[in-house]
């Protein structure tokens, strides 16, 4: 993997298409992403995206934006009376869309910490932080302080309850290791969702869901088809994703499996589900689709 420093001119991006009704600005501490070659970049759906990777293959390259909480302190002001005038006066945050604010070589460049110091100083109104790591619980002082001045909410992402998936990478981060530090983050007080995104063949839904009912507070449930920005996910069906799910079960292509696992859920933790984007917004419950 190449890894380099850039410094960037703007860090608080205004959100379209996908993230519009989800929060005004997305934060992206990293270009690129070290879990690329592990499970969870089979699916993933930044590597589609031609101005993040410029060509390059996924998981080839992070590029550490050095100056970000530099760059957060001099123009937030301007960002929120941006979100202020243009989406409905809250001012919200998703870190990050685009990259995984725990990637391994945070522990060497501090990027997410330090914007995560500059929000402290000077909070949004709504932040998402969406990680696949269970490294998460490195900050959980700095995400604990942060939830007393702001809408927070940690999004843990677990796809599957499958500790491995033959014909595919090893996770970047254990099943158990990802719901240890949900549950950890819930007891310090942080509200935590788990996110089955993208969704994967799951082995035993029953338990799967009661397991994040007992770990987080809410779950939100999304399909590729639909979410990696195609109506057909045609962009995932280009990858080796689909052809390792029809070897478990070729009904989880479907959204109608999506929807099955949604009535599963549902019925465990009624008012705790969130489908798709809605899911993503914090809008839970069948009203809410």
């Amino acid at each position: 993997m190449e890894i380099s420093e850039t410094q960037v001119k703007n860090i608080l991006t205004r959100t379209t298409g996908f993230l519009e009704t989800v929060s005004s600005h997305s934060v992206q501490p990293y270009r690129g992403c070290s879990y690329g070659n592990s499970l969870c970049g089979v699916g993933c759906y930044v590597q589609h995206n031609f101005w993040v990777t410029k060509g390059r293959a996924w998981g080839s390259f992070l590029e550490a934006r050095t100056n970000a909480a530099d760059v957060y302190r001099a123009t937030v002001d301007r960002e929120r009376r941006w979100a202020e005038r243009n989406r409905g006066g809250v001012f919200g945050i998703y870190m990050s869309s685009s990259t995984d604010p725990f990637v391994p070589q945070e522990s060497r460049f501090g990027i997410t910490r330090s914007l995560l110091d500059a929000m402290l100083e000077q909070s949004p109104d709504v932040l998402i932080v969406q990680t696949h790591s269970h490294r998460v619980v490195d900050e959980m002082d700095r995400l604990s302080a942060l939830s007393s001045g702001c809408d927070l909410r940690v999004h843990v992402s677990i796809e599957t309850d499958r500790e491995s998936v033959m014909g595919l990478p090893r996770h970047a981060s254990s099943v158990s290791d990802r719901f240890e530090a949900v549950k950890r983050m819930k007891e310090s007080g942080v509200r935590t969702v788990v996110t089955v995104s993208p969704l994967l063949s799951i082995e035993d839904p029953q338990r799967f869901f009661e397991c994040i009912a007992e770990s987080a507070d809410s779950v939100v449930i999304d399909h590729f088809v639909e979410g990696d920005g195609t109506p057909d996910g045609r962009h995932t069906m280009r990858t080796r994703l689909p052809d390792v799910l029809r070897t478990i079960d070729a009904e989880t292509l479907s959204l109608d499996y999506r929807d099955r696992m949604v009535a599963i859920a549902e019925g465990i933790m009624p008012g705790r589900v969130g489908v798709h984007i809605d899911g993503f917004a914090g809008r839970l419950g069948p009203q809410a689709s």
